[in-house]
């Protein structure tokens, strides 16, 4: 199994990483380590799968899987349960294991200098138009000067085509978002990094770190919607300890 642990200054206690495709039992377009229950994969890989992640990282707990659905819902993990309609969840106690999955959509993780919680966020256009950042920030209610965000592996800027409806809502969402969207011909080129960026700098969230990498180039890597079609989910996880 390959990690990728977050690149942040966050404190010891906040454990926080992504899953690479590689490490597990899954085959074909879910070659190897497919964590995702909803994509066409055999049950007993993916079973066999989250048993093994469990495993090499002595999670305290079972992640809490979510049914993403690219809106605004946000769970405490503390109180929330496996199924739980909802695309960001966090945590203020050691225990719980907050959970999303991806495979070209970012998943952005949220602490404070205190490491008083940990939250992850799955982020789409669809996501960032309905407001998933802000309705998760709004949850925590913390100062904004000692939250710290990392963003974690998806698509890249120079690969993430939209229609040029898609364009429209997302300037309509939030005007920012044209400097982030270049024109292809009769597309256009999203930079989803610095549009998940330019919403956290509008609520005064200042320490942001990126991963840079590309789920979409980085085939032997990661998982990629965009680049396969059917495929495997990553998972980014995380905890306090």
């Amino acid at each position: 199994m390959r990690l990728l642990s977050a690149n942040w200054p966050a404190p010891s206690q906040v454990r926080a990483l992504t899953t690479l495709r590689t490490g597990g039992v899954s085959s074909g377009v879910f070659s190897t380590f497919n964590l995702a229950a909803h994509v066409g994969d055999e049950r007993d890989a993916v079973t066999n799968n989250r048993a093994e992640l469990k495993r090499t990282l002595c999670l305290p707990a079972e992640p809490c899987w979510l049914s993403q659905v690219h809106g605004c819902g946000v769970v405490d993990v503390s109180t929330g349960s496996v199924g739980t309609v909802a695309d960001a969840a966090y945590t203020t106690t050691p225990g719980p294991v907050v959970a999303v999955m991806t495979a070209d959509c970012i998943p952005l993780f949220l602490s404070d200098t205190d490491g008083s919680f940990v939250a992850i966020v799955h982020v789409g256009w669809r996501g960032l138009c309905a407001g998933v950042i802000e309705a998760l920030l709004g949850k925590l209610a913390l100062p904004s000067g000692r939250i710290l965000a990392w963003t974690g592996p998806g698509i890249g800027s120079d690969v993430y085509q939209v229609r040029a409806d898609v364009r429209e809502t997302l300037i309509d969402a939030f005007p920012g978002h044209e400097s982030a969207l270049a024109a292809t011909g009769n597309q256009w080129i999203a930079d989803l990094p610095k549009m998940v960026e330019q919403r956290l700098r509008r609520q005064g969230v200042i320490h942001i770190f990126h991963s840079g990498q590309c789920t979409y180039r980085q085939a032997d890597a990661y998982f990629s919607y965009r680049r396969d079609g059917q495929c495997g989910r990553m998972a980014s996880l995380a905890w306090l300890e």
